[in-house]
């Protein structure tokens, strides 16, 4: 259900276009990571995977559970909460590797938060957690990257700002890019698997800001 309504939403707020590697691949039991920039980057981000035939799991931050409906929604369909700070952080990895045996497909927000800035600007995602690597070391799942951009042009910086953006979009309509790797398959030690996917994460990022004119990918 929320890849059908993330699917309606987004070309009422900006225009989405998709690119994926010639290698890229979405396999039952894959881990998805993507970069996060925006509170709207989940939706864009599944509408561009339900275009490629991809309806993930998510793991997200536990307090979408409590919103009304959304947290309903999110319950039913087996999506995966994460507390973070907590003990119980450890029990969304085990819900997200039961998730893969089942052969369903893991979305993971790696740097586990939004950057602090208040621009509109793309940035490269920032420093990857562990959860990562560690659930790909504990499943032997595949893990494909996407970079995402132009989300924040729908919505970022303060709160008052942020909703004069969601406000604002459908008539502004910001060009939105996804973009899909090739999967890869992590090794070494922890901190080598955490790098090499950020940088994975980072050259789809890339592929997708600099296909918005983003001085950030450009300059790289």
């Amino acid at each position: 259900m929320l890849s059908r309504i993330a699917d309606l939403l987004v070309p009422a707020v900006g225009r989405l276009s998709v690119t994926a590697d010639p290698r890229a691949e979405l396999a039952p039991g894959s881990i998805i990571a993507a970069n996060h920039t925006s509170l709207a980057d989940p939706a864009i981000v599944i509408a561009a995977l339900r275009r490629l035939g991809a309806e993930p799991v998510i793991m997200a931050a536990a307090g979408l559970w409590r919103v009304p409906l959304l947290g309903r929604a999110l319950a039913r369909e087996g999506h995966v909460p994460v507390i973070r700070g907590d003990r119980r952080a450890a029990d969304a990895l085990d819900a997200a590797a039961d998730a893969l045996e089942q052969g369903r497909m893991i979305l993971i927000y790696a740097e586990g938060g939004l950057p602090r800035r208040r621009d509109a600007a793309e940035a490269a995602p920032e420093t990857f957690r562990s959860g990562l690597a560690r659930l790909a070391e504990r499943t032997g799942a595949p893990v494909v990257p996407v970079g995402q951009a132009g989300a924040r042009r729908v919505t970022s910086g303060s709160t008052i700002k942020q909703l004069a953006g969601l406000a604002t979009a459908p008539l502004r309509r910001p060009e939105l890019h996804v973009h899909v790797g090739a999967p890869l398959a992590l090794t070494g030690d922890r901190a080598v698997q955490t790098a090499r996917a950020r940088t994975a994460v980072t050259t789809a990022w890339r592929t997708a800001a600099a296909h918005l004119g983003e001085p950030a990918a450009l300059a790289a």
